[in-house]
């Protein structure tokens, strides 16, 4: 029998990205969708990534057990930017940096990590993409992957593709923003991309 993991998102990228990663496992990937019921507004108050991954893996694994059954597991993640200039800011709070919750949030967060950054130059403007992704079962975390790259801040947005902060964060080894690499590309180098790829070692050695 397959091993069911519920995805605690709606966005329909991140269960695309999944279901792509899981096709030839033992696995069943489904999606918030598949449960006729209000589902948990979890509040994101951790200290870092891993926390924050964990309090959601941890909250939906305890209600779709009331719903989905006790045999299926919950996988949540967090992830964001650090940039060393800010402290490690915008980190944890990289989705709402700006306090916009509209339409225009990427480009609110982005307006601000450029004006918080007006005054760096040079090795001043480093940073890190950081993902941690939780796997929980009945209110209890199984295990956690994470995955990380390093970068630089633009000056500028440059490149079409991507969304969040792609457009300000410079790969070097790549030569070129985020939001300029092809989607295969990015993939195989971001830092959701590496904590994917480690959750399918994991993935391949326990669901079975």
């Amino acid at each position: 029998m397959s091993q069911r993991i519920l995805l605690a998102s709606s966005n329909s990228k991140k269960l695309a990205e999944l279901q792509s990663l899981c096709e030839d496992l033992d696995v069943d990937i489904l999606s918030p969708s598949d449960i006729d019921a209000e589902l948990p507004d979890v509040i994101e108050d951790g200290d870092d990534f891993l926390a924050n991954a964990s309090k959601k893996a941890i909250e939906f694994s305890e209600f779709t057990s009331k719903h989905l059954g006790d045999d299926v597991w919950t996988l949540a993640d967090d992830s964001g930017l650090c940039v060393d200039y800010l402290d490690g800011a915008p980190g944890i709070y990289s989705a709402r940096y700006a306090a916009d919750d509209g339409p225009q949030r990427d480009q609110s967060n982005n307006d601000k990590l450029l004006s918080e950054m007006k005054n760096a130059t040079g090795d001043q403007r480093t940073a890190a993409f950081w993902c941690v992704i939780a796997v929980a079962h009945q209110g209890q975390v199984l295990f956690a992957v994470e995955g990380s790259v390093n970068g630089n801040i633009l000056h500028e947005a440059d490149g079409e593709g991507g969304f969040g902060y792609d457009p300000l964060f410079y790969h070097v080894e790549s030569a070129s923003s985020f939001s300029s690499l092809a989607p295969e590309e990015k993939s195989r180098v971001s830092h959701r991309g590496q904590a994917i790829a480690r959750l399918r070692n994991v993935l391949e050695s326990v669901a079975k």
